[in-house]
């Protein structure tokens, strides 16, 4: 594969999250220098020796464990997941209508990797929880501010996802102890969801009857079609983003690339919503008139993306190369940007267009 170009990430609200390689299609694990990072605010620089992790809220036994006791009472498991930010794909919106004030992520906003860790649900199992009990919120130790408050980025997800064997309170990444960028000492990892509710640098995990009331789940990452003219970056009235949508991307050829007339193998990625498996990867190179099977080449795993590609014939010209998805469930990606644009510009699912020259 060709090296591919790089983003520099711009939060609106004063954060630089740094320079973002785009991913390449020719391996399923993303390597570390090459995974994407997101933040709201300044890496925390958290002392590990002094790190708790606080469990409470509606549990029998509140818990306060040190990274040695969760390597020393829990055991340990890995696991291969895709993480997708919310934003993926966002930049493609501008053709259609613009996204205020938000990153223009294009294919850099995703990664495999190979996190191990403690799983969540023994650490549940441990505090013992109570009945009535429906959510698992998760804080950080980061120090975001808005609105003239300061607070740890965070969020929830539902009881019985937090309590499936896969969800983790992950230290390890591709076999490596945690980046600080990356959450360092431990973050969660919830397979299969959006990568906001995997929350870096965890310090709470709170057990209650309600969804999260944190900032980042009540006010930013939701799903809104309408402006509120009043205040166009207004979301609070949209739906909570939990699973990854069915997706799939083209990596290889890069828009507007020149390329050789004559056979050409186009590659990327595809995964399933919430990371199912796959039923099928179809390309067109005639912007959706004809299909043809894809291959996959590296086969995801449970909660991660396939990697494909299909060989292609072109004739000298312009070419308009289209990839879609569907899932086991029979979940199939949206045809046009239309269906998908929403006010923060989160999960564009629609079908993946490409524009080559052939000469």
């Amino acid at each position: 594969m060709p090296a591919s170009g790089t983003r520099i990430a711009f939060d609106p609200d004063g954060l630089n999250t740094g320079v973002t390689p785009v991913p390449t299609a020719d391996q399923l694990v993303t390597p570390l220098e090459s995974f994407y990072t997101r933040s709201h605010a300044r890496v925390p620089a958290v002392d590990p020796a002094a790190w708790r992790l606080q469990v409470e809220g509606m549990v029998d036994r509140p818990l306060s464990l040190t990274l040695a006791a969760l390597a020393r009472e829990f055991h340990t498991q890995s696991v291969t997941a895709t993480l997708v930010c919310a934003g993926l794909r966002r930049a493609e919106f501008e053709s259609f209508r613009p996204i205020a004030q938000e990153l223009p992520w294009g294919a850099e906003a995703i990664g495999t990797g190979r996190w191990s860790g403690v799983p969540l649900c023994e650490v549940l199992a441990r505090a013992g929880v109570a009945q009535g009990a429906r959510y698992v919120e998760f804080v950080g130790l980061d120090s975001v501010e808005r609105h003239g408050r300061r607070f740890g980025f965070g969020g929830s997800i539902d009881l019985d996802k937090a309590t499936s064997p896969d969800v983790l309170l992950a230290t390890h990444l591709n076999d490596q102890p945690l980046t600080p960028e990356h959450g360092f000492p431990v973050r969660v990892v919830v397979p299969g969801w959006i990568g906001a509710r995997s929350v870096k640098w965890l310090g709470r995990a709170i057990v209650q009857a309600s969804p999260s009331e944190n900032y980042f789940q009540t006010k930013a990452y939701r799903v809104e079609r309408s402006v509120n003219p009043r205040d166009p970056r207004d979301v609070s009235g949209g739906v909570a983003i939990a699973e990854v949508p069915i997706n799939s991307m083209i990596l290889d050829p890069r828009p507007g690339q020149a390329v050789a007339a004559g056979p050409l193998t186009v590659r990327g990625w595809a995964i399933g919503e919430g990371a199912k498996r796959l039923a099928a990867i179809e390309l067109s190179t005639d912007g959706g008139e004809h299909w043809m099977a894809a291959t996959p080449v590296v086969d995801g795993e449970a909660w991660s993306w396939t990697i494909w590609e299909a060989t292609v014939t072109l004739q000298p010209g312009r070419h308009q190369l289209v990839v879609r998805a569907r899932d086991v469930a029979g979940r199939s990606q949206p045809l046009e940007l239309a269906a998908t644009w929403n006010v923060k510009g989160y999960c564009n699912n629609a079908w993946h267009r490409v524009v080559v020259i052939a000469k």
